[in-house]
């Protein structure tokens, strides 16, 4: 079990930057993958970034260039750096955490946190 908390979250404008935090209870270190979602009003959610034990990272092609992951298993903490934001960026995001153990997979959700990006 892992829970996940988030913070960071808030409103911006269009252009600036937010930096949301995901502290796991517990050492992350072997956790295969962890990553951030976002569900914007009447959507789906979708996979914002993701990165792995291993440390490589993975983008939608929305945030390109634009947002960065990291992890600091020290810390148990992942971060999501948001710079350049825009309206379209605006939705609830949820830290995940994706666990194989025993061949078993294991799917962990955080509360989520808002981003509002105004134009």
């Amino acid at each position: 079990q892992v829970q996940l908390v988030e913070s960071g979250g808030g409103l911006v404008q269009a252009g600036g930057s937010l930096r949301l935090s995901c502290a796991a209870s517990r050492s992350i270190f072997s956790i295969n993958g962890m990553g951030w979602y976002r569900q914007a009003p009447g959507k789906q959610r979708e996979l914002v970034a993701a990165v792995t034990s291993g440390g490589i990272r993975n983008y939608a092609d929305s945030v390109k260039g634009r947002f960065t992951i990291s992890r600091d298993n020290a810390k148990n903490t992942v971060y999501l750096q948001m710079n350049s934001l825009k309206p379209e960026d605006t939705g609830v995001y949820y830290c995940n955490a994706e666990d194989l153990r025993y061949g078993v997979r294991y799917t962990y959700w955080g509360q989520g946190t808002q981003v509002t990006v105004s134009s």
